[in-house]
């Protein structure tokens, strides 16, 4: 591990200087790669030089706005204009606000006023949102669409961009000039959260600009990636934006989620930024397509013989398993994936075909990274070592060294916008943020997250119970797509305590398999599975639903919509 080299990396203070560097380095190189619609034949590629020009006259005409220290929301999907407008407004000291473009109405109303936003960018297919919203938040004067579609009677990001070119070759050298505070406040970040309503993330530039600078030196990304997180997240927004463009890597911007095994083939990206659901449905697909052409146990038997190969320095996993990796564009090597855990089996299935998967650990708070694995060097059910510059902490840790996982360092946000109660609450008297996970860190530096603090079952006997633990040997049960446990309540016997385990299953692989009877089945796999835990960890009832989990943006489970009453 100590001498393990660290990656090259590209050191930026603030979003102007990271727009200068790239395409001082990169001027040709394809920055984002898109298709204004889903159907178009050619995609449009801007290049890095492209990109700063348009950055640098979006900022010029965005000062000439009054819009420096403005409150600016973005509301969109990811886009080649929302990327030009977020890195514009950070560059000219403005605060973003990035928001869902799907909150609804109400509450997208109450954010933007909870925000102090005085302009707005967002993209045409928000537009009746926008303009339903709009009478309910006043203070919004600015409205821009991030397009270069004309949009009569509205304003554009293009005409930004041709007004503040004029000005520019004009002699306004205003967008040069501006003062950047990297410790100023840069963007508020309203966490989707899981448990309930969330709170807006104070982050500077130094702490967006450090997350990446620092993280980078832990991992080597590939040349092309594609995004298709949102972009209001941190996840998306720092580490597919500002950690990839400071790379001078290339981006392709997905249409949507049901477009992207298509762009997938159409792009062939060499490395992924994704959430768990993300690569569990790639997995099933695997094997999906493998049991339909009934191949399910030859690939077995080739994994096997393979990962056997690679032990005495024989590595053909590119050619063995070229027809499954074509599913992927055939030329997918790296997936990076973070924002809840992931079933190691899973990691070791895509090792064993040829893509490694990098499991990190971020958390919004922290910009989000925290920590990754390596390239060449992992550690089964770890979320890998520390960025560089971070300093971490286990407090209150129990006899197995297992406590509330604790982060002190440049990327750590400044606090909760206008909730000083939070914020203090965020903090230990060591100045660490209280990350609200629990876990422990091994001998070598390697953190391991076993569960979420609030989501804690703790029972009158004194036991504590981190469900994810449940939820991951669960999640292994053939027919099992997702999984939720709980501590079941009732209302008749309030003193009951159970251990229930909510499934939504698979019904048409189960259906194939001859499976008629769903709840005696997963019964009798929860036998199996309790005696592989402790007796105090035992699922004491299962119960079957027929439709997906709601989940938020990030694609997590929102617990606090679960019905836990068990009569």
């Amino acid at each position: 591990m100590k001498n393990y080299p660290l990656y090259e990396t590209t050191i930026f203070e603030n979003f102007r200087v990271l727009t200068e560097n790239a395409a001082d380095k990169s001027p040709d190189v394809a920055a984002c790669v898109y298709r204004k619609r889903p159907d178009d034949a050619e995609p449009v590629t801007v290049t890095y030089e492209q990109m700063r020009c348009d950055i640098r006259h979006m900022g010029t005409e965005e000062l000439a706005m009054g819009l420096r220290d403005a409150h600016v929301a973005l509301i969109g999907e990811s886009s080649y204009f929302w990327v030009c407008s977020y890195f514009s407004l950070m560059a000219i000291s403005a605060v973003t606000v990035p928001l869902d473009k799907d909150m609804p109405l109400v509450d997208l109303a109450a954010t933007l006023i909870r925000a102090e936003t005085s302009a707005l960018f967002c993209s045409p297919a928000v537009q009746d949102k926008v303009e339903q919203l709009l009478p309910l938040v006043p203070s919004i004067k600015t409205v821009v669409y991030m397009t270069d579609d004309p949009m009569e009677g509205k304003t554009t990001v293009s005409d930004l961009v041709a007004a503040g070119k004029e000005k520019y070759e004009a002699g306004d050298n205003s967008f040069y000039e501006n003062e950047i505070d990297p410790d100023a406040l840069a963007s508020i970040v309203f966490t989707s959260g899981t448990t309930g309503k969330g709170k807006g993330v104070m982050l500077s530039q130094k702490n967006i600009c450090s997350d990446m600078t620092q993280g980078m030196y832990n991992f080597a990304i590939t040349q092309k990636t594609m995004m298709v997180l949102p972009p209001h997240h941190t996840y998306g927004s720092t580490v597919n934006f500002v950690g990839h463009f400071a790379q001078g890597a290339t981006v392709y911007m997905s249409a949507g989620i049901k477009y992207i095994l298509k762009e997938l083939n159409d792009f062939k990206p060499t490395h992924l930024i994704l959430v768990p659901l993300f690569v569990e449905t790639f997995y099933k697909r695997i094997w999906a397509t493998a049991e339909k052409q009934g191949k399910a146990d030859l690939l077995r038997k080739m994994m096997k013989v393979s990962n056997g190969m690679r032990k005495i320095g024989i590595d053909l996993r590119r050619k063995l398993f070229k027809s499954v990796l074509s599913a992927f564009g055939g030329e997918l090597q790296m997936i990076i994936c973070g924002g809840a855990s992931l079933n190691q089996d899973i990691i070791n299935t895509f090792e064993s075909i040829g893509v490694t998967v990098l499991n990190g650990y971020g958390i919004t708070e922290c910009a989000p990274l925290v920590s990754c694995n390596r390239n060449k060097l992992q550690k089964k059910n770890s979320v890998g070592t520390p960025i560089i510059g971070e300093q971490i902490k286990i407090a209150n840790p129990d006899e197995n060294g297992e406590g509330e996982i604790c982060v002190k360092g440049p990327n750590v946000m400044m606090g909760y916008y206008k909730d000083p109660e939070a914020t203090a609450e965020a903090f230990d008297e060591e100045g660490y943020f209280k990350t609200g996970d629990y876990g422990y860190v091994d001998d070598e530096g390697w953190i391991y997250i076993t569960g979420r603090m609030k989501n804690l079952i703790i029972f009158s006997n004194g036991k504590n119970v981190y469900p994810e633990e449940i939820e991951m040997e669960i999640s292994r049960v053939r027919g099992v797509n997702e999984v939720v446990v709980y501590a079941g309540e009732s209302k008749k016997h309030p003193e009951k305590e159970v251990i229930v385990a909510e499934i939504y299953p698979d019904k048409d692989l189960l259906t194939a398999d001859g499976v008629t009877d769903l709840k005696k089945y997963f019964n009798d796999q929860m036998k199996i599975v309790n005696s592989r835990m402790a007796p105090y960890k035992a699922v004491g009832m299962v119960k079957i639903r027929n439709e997906e989990f709601i989940k938020n943006t990030s694609r997590k489970i929102t617990r606090f919509n679960i019905d836990k009453n068990i009569d």
